[in-house]
Formats: C-alpha cells, sequence, structure tokens
C-alpha cells in the first residue's frame, strides 16, 4: 500500500510548494481536487484540457517528486434538483474523468449526489425511514429515475476511458452505505465502487473494518480515505447520530472528526489496514485531515507518523511456514 494525502488541505499553498512539502514527509501519493466542494486551487481542467503544454508540466511537477496522483476528486452533488447545480456538477465529473485518462489516473472520486423528491423540487431529500410510506415513495422514485440512470451513463464513459468511479459513503447522499453502494454498482456496472472513508461509517454505526471486507469481497473498494471520528456518549444520547449541529459546536455534537488515531485507537487503525490487504487493496490510503482541535500541520503530521506505524507496504511473499 501506499501513503498519501487529500490536497485540498494545503488549498493554500501553491501547487508545487504543496508538493515539495508531501515529499518531505515520505509519502507516496496525492488526491487532487478539480473543483466542487474541494475547489480547484492546485488543478483547473479547463486550463490543462486545453493547453498540452501546462498538462505535461502538472504532470512531471507530481512525478518529479516521486509521488503518484492516485485520485482526481471533484467531489459534489449531479442530482440535485435545481438544473443549474447539478449540470455544472455534471459538467465537471465529466471534464474530471476527461482529465483523469490524459493523465493516466485510474480514479475519479465524488459523491453519488441526491435528488429531491420529485421532478421540480427545489432541494435535496434524503430519506432514511422506511414510514410513513411516503418516503418509500420518494426513494424509489430517486433511485429509478434519477440515481441509476445517471451513474449507469457515467459509469459506461468512465469505462471506456479506463477509469473507475470513487464514490464516498457520506450522509447526506444517496449512496452513504456499503448496501446502497453495491445496489448502486448492482445496477451500474463494477466501475462504480467505492471511496471508502471510515469516518462515515463510524458516526453511522457502521464497523469499518466490516465495510472493507463487505466492499472488498466484491472487489468494490476503488480508493480509501483516512480520516478518524471520535463519538460523545452524552451527546449522541442527547442529538442521536444525525446531529444537525454546526461542526462548530464541538462541546455539544453527538460526534466529530478527528485526525487518524484521535478517534480510534492503532489497534484499530491496524485492523482496517489488515482487513484492507485481507480484500487484495493494494492501493493507496490517502490522508483526509478535517480535525477542529489541531491545526492544518499538526493534524497532518500526526495522521502520518500514526498510519506509518500500522500500513502495510511490502508485497506479499509466499507463507514460509505452511
Amino acid at each position: 500500500m501506499k501513503l498519501g494525502v487529500f490536497t485540498v488541505l494545503f488549498s493554500q499553498k501553491p501547487l508545487e510548494e504543496t508538493l515539495d512539502y508531501i515529499a518531505s514527509k515520505g509519502l507516496d501519493a496525492v488526491e487532487i481536487g478539480t473543483g466542487g466542494y474541494p475547489g480547484n486551487s492546485h488543478c483547473d481542467p479547463d486550463v490543462l484540457l486545453n493547453d498540452a503544454a501546462k498538462l505535461k508540466q502538472f504532470k512531471q511537477a507530481v512525478e518529479s517528486r516521486g509521488l503518484i496522483i492516485s485520485a482526481l476528486s471533484c467531489h459534489s452533488n449531479p442530482l440535485h434538483p435545481q438544473k443549474p447545480v447539478a449540470k455544472e456538477a455534471q459538467e465537471l465529473i465529466t471534464k474530471t474523468i476527461q482529465l483523469a485518462e490524459k493523465l493516466e489516473v485510474p480514479v475519479v472520486n465524488t459523491f453519488s449526489g441526491c435528488p429531491g423528491d420529485h421532478e421540480d423540487a427545489k432541494y435535496p431529500n434524503w430519506p432514511v425511514a422506511p414510514w410513513p410510506n411516503d418516503y418509500q415513495e420518494i426513494l424509489k422514485w430517486q433511485w429509478e429515475n434519477k440515481v441509476i440512470p445517471y451513474w449507469t451513463e457515467v459509469g459506461k464513459f468512465a469505462s471506456e476511458r479506463n477509469v473507475k468511479i470513487g464514490l464516498e459513503l457520506h450522509g447526506g447522499f444517496s449512496v452513504h452505505t456499503p448496501a446502497t453502494m453495491l445496489r448502486l454498482r448492482e445496477a451500474a456496472g463494477e466501475a462504480i465502487g467505492a471511496n471508502l472513508d471510515p469516518s462515515h461509517m463510524w458516526w453511522q454505526g457502521i464497523d469499518p473494518v466490516q465495510a472493507v471486507l463487505i466492499l472488498g469481497k466484491a472487489g468494490a473498494i476503488h480508493h480509501f480515505h483516512a480520516k478518524d471520528t471520535s463519538m460523545d456518549t452524552n451527546n449522541v444520547n442527547m442529538h442521536g447520530v444525525t446531529d444537525m449541529q454546526s461542526y462548530t459546536r464541538m462541546l455539544d455534537r453527538a460526534w466529530q472528526f478527528r485526525t487518524v488515531g484521535f478517534g480510534h485507537d492503532l489497534k484499530t487503525w491496524a485492523d482496517i489496514i489488515s482487513a484492507l490487504r485481507l480484500v487484495n487493496y493494494d492501493y493507496v490510503v490517502s490522508i483526509e485531515h478535517e480535525d477542529g482541535l489541531m491545526s492544518i500541520d499538526e493534524g497532518f503530521t500526526k495522521a502520518v507518523q500514526n498510519l506509518q506505524q500500522v500500513l502495510i507496504k511490502e508485497p506479499l511473499t509466499e507463507m514460509w511456514w505452511v
């Protein structure tokens, strides 16, 4: 496995300064945002797709530092009920897939999106209860009319360009659990898989090790994020796991994102890494730092130090003791 980082963390720094800093930490890979929620401060598809010299310069900037690009990321809501919002996200995903093909990057990460509850809705509607039955009707309409048709088309487009789609399982979007991931993959094809982030499993009450095994056995893990979550039992009892309070209310929230090792111990992270190896995931573990208690540099550095202790890097050999 290789250790990487999602460079959106360093959006205030120029690309080459960011790459120098990441290389100095001994990392192997970078995941780079192309727009949407992550922004495009380090990688603008409109520029790179239309300027061969700048595309070459961009690729050399990464490779000359001994790094690879693990994924291009354009997290957004391509199924947003407001058509201009959806169109912008859809165009970004298309451009990012095209850019990934040119850069020979195997994965594009994004969200599945979440539609509204009817064709003329204004806002997304995320059904999370089976009753009253209205929610079941909404869910059926969303998947049959929006989720499956769109991702079937995108999966085909990506597959033709030797690119895989890594959907991040995230609350608020149609694909947010292993089950919803596998449901879409079965309908839309094997180009569609997970950008699995254990932090979003923990707050939903899902064991990330089991999520790895479930998705890994199906060959459905295309990319992996390394981010932690801490749970506050008293606040969970008050607000539940779907706590709607701002992330800034850290004393009051049921859960919050932490850097690796500060929500769960390294034994837990070693179990996650071992599960990834068990299901033959031998690609990049990409650090995503969204810890409200640590600076960018400190949170990133501690994540690197902790993951370097548990990451399995060397290739498998024969079982000499068998």
